[in-house]
């Protein structure tokens, strides 16, 4: 009978956190895109949502220095293996880089994928393109609404170039004009590419795994 392994102090920690850390992701979403969707809005609800970015950012930081505790003797590999944690934590004053902390959802994306192959993939690639139009929406605007000669400049025109971006389709009527703008695009077609291939390379495994269980199957009915 196999032995099933106890579950570490970091990942005790996890379990625990996953909840409020997603809650926390999500007021920061709120706190981050209001002032890009709607830069008209008053400046004492601006200061106030500024609190609540930097509570957040705090919160994550408290989180991420607790679970490198726990994970005494395997700090260094903890921190290369989470290096999107350190860098939001470090580099806080990056406006779309703190987007980063809602990869938390990735976390109930793992524990909420199915067994099956197939389900395992259309859950991760659902959530994670799905992820990547909204960030990568928010961040463009974010940078290109106010830049002069921009193109990109309402909540709209930004879903659909970061739609038509990641699916690596590319109209050309719509670009961004500033660097922050062209670093998510980068970003963005990175992660298309990532996602037609790990669907190709799950799809062919599946099939392979079929071919290989109908084979025995065959050679068990033979003998």
């Amino acid at each position: 009978m196999a032995v099933v392994a106890s579950p570490t102090p970091v990942q005790r920690w996890e379990r625990r956190t996953e909840v409020p850390l997603i809650l926390l992701a999500l007021a920061f979403l709120v706190a981050y895109a209001w002032p890009v969707l709607d830069p008209r809005i008053d400046h004492e609800l601006r200061g106030f949502l500024g609190i609540v970015s930097w509570t957040v950012w705090l919160a994550f930081a408290v989180d991420f220095a607790i679970r490198l505790h726990l994970a005494a003797g395997e700090r260094k590999r903890y921190a290369l293996t989470h290096w999107y944690d350190v860098a939001l934590v470090v580099l806080p004053v990056l406006r779309p880089l703190r987007l980063l902390r809602l990869l938390a959802f990735v976390r109930i994306l793992d524990r909420s994928a199915t067994r099956n192959l197939a389900g395992r993939v259309l859950v991760y690639v659902s959530g994670a393109a799905s992820l990547a139009v909204l960030l990568g929406a928010l961040a463009t605007l974010d940078a290109e609404q106010d830049a002069s000669g921009a193109n990109i400049t309402t909540f709209g025109d930004a879903l659909w170039w970061a739609a038509t971006t990641v699916t690596t389709v590319g109209y050309g009527d719509l670009y961004p004009v500033t660097f922050q703008g062209r670093v998510v695009a980068v970003v963005l077609m990175l992660i298309g590419i990532g996602v037609v291939g790990a669907v190709t390379a799950s799809v062919a495994t599946w099939i392979l795994g079929r071919v290989a269980d109908e084979r025995a199957e065959r050679e068990r009915d033979a003998d």
